[in-house]
């Protein structure tokens, strides 16, 4: 599966909406390690299939969701399950974290 961009407007639909484990990014352009997060999801996403769909959500675009989940620094993510949040990782992490991370909590 690939990842999907989620606005504000769609939040509900594509993430609190979703069958099966969401893990949402929330990320700027300007954010270097938000940038050197994203090949690493690319991976996963390859890699994981339809076990978990990756979400992106651009802060400076899209304020609604990082404000209403508390999120303070990015890069940010978020594993929501069932509509809920599961867990929470900030910062930029190793994929074999960020898979440890995923499959500990989904």
């Amino acid at each position: 599966m690939s990842i999907i961009a989620v606005t504000d407007s769609e939040f509900e639909a594509k993430v609190m909406n979703a069958s099966g484990p969401v893990l949402v990014d929330f990320w700027a352009e300007w954010c270097g390690p938000c940038k050197q997060l994203g090949p690493i999801l690319d991976q996963m996403s390859g890699e994981m299939g339809d076990a978990l769909t990756i979400a992106k959500v651009n802060i400076d675009e899209n304020p609604e969701a990082p404000t209403r989940y508390g999120v303070r620094s990015i890069p940010t993510m978020l594993l929501f399950k069932d509509g809920e949040v599961a867990a929470m990782k900030v910062g930029l992490c190793s994929k074999s974290d960020l898979e440890s991370w995923v499959k500990e909590n989904s």
